[in-house]
């Protein structure tokens, strides 16, 4: 039995598949509904199809797959995502709305004096009240655009805050896989794992695992696990010669590997773009306990600085510095 594909019509999300049987042979029957659900990927395509089935001869079946593409969720917003900035900046929403109240406060007090001050420069006789409706008028001018700049730099920092989080949610739902029965979210380490992503070609990760080869068990300590994501498509080698009991931390060190290559792709590319990097260049992440990114850069990963600024998981500080992972960028 062969499989074959067909051509893909442009701007459109289906798909034709064709499985060639012998000839004759009686009909398939590994499909027992008209329709059914399946999961097509590979290398950069991820989508769940719905297919249908047909015979047109003795020898053939054609499948028919449609596919829907979804939004990227990295460009939405996500209800997570807010919630979270409520928490991390429980009062902004309060100092906002005062910022509005003093804005409208101060127009309301200008555009009075405004009026005022029309009225005293028609009449003669109150020529002598206009240096001081000019001093209020001044005062409520500089006060409503001073809480006018308060409240836009307020929300532009909430608006970055929520961008922020919302690229974290993104990459928490990012899969990896474990082991070859296990693939787990992104989010499912959060508290028990620092990641570091090494994103480049195969011989930028290369380098990178022999360069934390000397501090395998001090990463470790401090749980530390390394996703080698490869960029150019090659396999990267990884080569365990030490003893078989380095050899067990180096393979616990770099256990994990990115699963939906295209979806991995996108998420590192949208941070490129906002942080100014040109696209093909190596570059590494490190995350919190939390999942929140303290660091990035381009090129290798300091690992000397995470063993010397990360406290251990394990021990008499177990919990208390949980929270010292190094700012968020």
């Amino acid at each position: 039995m062969g499989l074959a594909f067909g051509s893909v019509t442009p701007n459109s999300n289906t798909l034709y598949l064709t499985l060639t049987t012998p000839t004759p042979t009686p009909p398939l029957n590994f499909i027992t509904h008209p329709r059914t659900s399946f999961v097509f990927s590979g290398r950069g395509v991820s989508y769940v199809h719905t297919l249908s089935f047909s015979h047109h001869t003795p020898s053939f079946t054609t499948l028919l797959c449609s596919a829907s593409n979804k939004p990227s969720p990295s460009s939405e917003i996500s209800s997570t995502a807010k919630i979270r900035s409520e928490v991390l900046s429980p009062f902004r929403s309060v100092r906002m709305f005062f910022y509005i109240a003093f804005v409208a406060s101060g127009a309301l007090g200008g555009f009075i004096a405004i009026t005022q001050l029309i009225g005293a420069l028609a009449n003669s006789s109150r020529s002598s009240q206009v240096p001081d409706i000019l001093k209020g008028l001044g005062i409520d001018i500089a006060a409503a655009s001073l809480f006018a700049f308060l409240y836009f730099r307020e929300n532009k920092a909430k608006n970055a805050q929520v961008a922020r989080l919302s690229r974290e949610e993104s990459l928490s739902n990012l899969k990896l896989r474990v082991d070859e029965k296990k693939i787990i979210p992104v989010n499912s380490l959060r508290g028990i794992a620092r990641l570091v992503i090494c994103a480049g070609p195969a011989s930028f990760v290369n380098e990178s695992f022999k360069r934390s080869e000397p501090f395998t068990e001090s990463l470790l300590d401090r749980g530390v696990l390394v996703v080698p994501f490869v960029t150019d498509g090659n396999s990267p080698s990884l080569e365990f010669e030490e003893t078989e009991e380095l050899a067990t931390r180096r393979k616990r060190l770099w256990q994990l590997a990115p699963v939906y290559i295209s979806e991995w792709s996108e998420w590192l590319d949208e941070q490129k773009k906002l942080a100014g990097v040109s696209s093909d260049s190596p570059v590494y992440l490190s995350l919190r306990m939390d999942g929140r990114v303290r660091g990035s850069g381009v090129g290798y990963p300091p690992w000397n600085a995470l063993v010397a600024q990360l406290p251990p998981v394990k021990g008499i500080w177990t919990g208390l510095f949980d929270g010292f992972d190094g700012r968020v960028l």
